[in-house]
């Protein structure tokens, strides 16, 4: 009988490769998109891993679990890396994997996969979660297997693995740096960003207007807060009210990208002890956070 897994699946190159690679393992593979908020086209990703050889994919919309359970509680905490980064992409990934394992534990299998890199943090993020909720969970981390290493050198191979299987992905050489996108934030690391002496170019960023096109009048507006959680956000120059968690979050997200607030660039340090440049946007959160800090002060 095949061994079923459960594959964090994005669409992009990485984990459409992921997915065919363990298929030709011999695993079934059960894909999980989550949606968090990103920018993507879900019933596109669905048929991709359909016709990349997963047998189910389930699709989740997530977006006010994480704005109630995720976002709001680190927002209340003061969560931040280093008194700056307001951990977008570490708030989404526990709620990925428990996601995963609940998938798993209805598909009676005990094996998950993710494809992130070995010298990153979301492996970590990602594989203490598994471990917490299902202690004899059987990880694959194909960015640590030595066979997948040692066939995929970088994105080349990974491009022409994909032509090759005939793997639907639009990923070209082109694009100098990654991304990770959700309802949060996006950040945007590697490739041109990796020398600290380069300034971020204006086309990098996505989320947030350029301070410098930004509008030169104010926008005044009054946040509502009940034990520490925001509850309603009143525009007090158009007079608009917004309540329930997830319209509150994106309404504090499309005030504070066209304020052009939110952006950080900044070096971290990685658990496996090597140092990254990140340059993220988090408008919604960082405008949030400052009106609960003020409360706080």
């Amino acid at each position: 009988m095949q061994k079923k897994v459960v594959l964090a699946y994005s669409g992009g190159l990485d984990t459409s490769v992921i997915l065919k690679w363990l298929s030709l393992k011999g695993f079934e593979v059960i894909c999980y998109v989550a949606d968090v908020g990103q920018d993507e086209d879900f019933e596109a990703v669905r048929e991709k891993a359909l016709k990349t050889g997963a047998s189910k994919v389930f699709v989740e919309d997530l977006r006010e679990e994480l704005v109630n359970d995720y976002i709001f509680p680190a927002l209340r905490g003061n969560a931040l890396y280093e008194g700056r980064y307001l951990l977008g992409t570490a708030v989404a990934r526990p709620l990925i994997a428990k996601k995963q394992v609940e998938i798993a534990m209805s598909e009676d299998t005990t094996y998950v996969s993710h494809g992130s890199t070995g010298k990153g943090n979301d492996q970590v993020r990602f594989e203490f979660a598994y471990y917490a909720l299902l202690p004899d969970v059987q990880i694959i981390a194909p960015w640590k297997d030595p066979e997948f290493l040692s066939t995929f050198k970088g994105r080349p191979d990974m491009l022409d693995y994909a032509k090759k299987h005939g793997i639907p992905v639009s990923a070209t050489l082109k694009k100098s740096y990654s991304e990770d996108d959700n309802l949060m934030h996006i950040s945007h690391e590697a490739g041109i960003l990796e020398d600290p002496n380069e300034e971020c170019p204006e086309e990098v960023y996505s989320k947030t207007a350029s301070p410098f096109s930004a509008p030169d009048v104010a926008t005044r507006i009054k946040v509502h807060f009940e034990n520490g959680t925001p509850v309603k956000i009143e525009n007090l120059e158009t007079g608009k009210a917004v309540e329930g968690a997830l319209d509150l979050y994106m309404y504090a997200n499309e005030l504070a990208s066209i304020n052009g607030i939110g952006r950080l660039d900044m070096v971290e340090n990685r658990f496996i002890g090597i140092k990254s440049r990140g340059v993220y946007e988090t408008p919604g959160a960082f405008l949030l956070w400052q009106a609960h800090r003020d409360l706080e002060g």
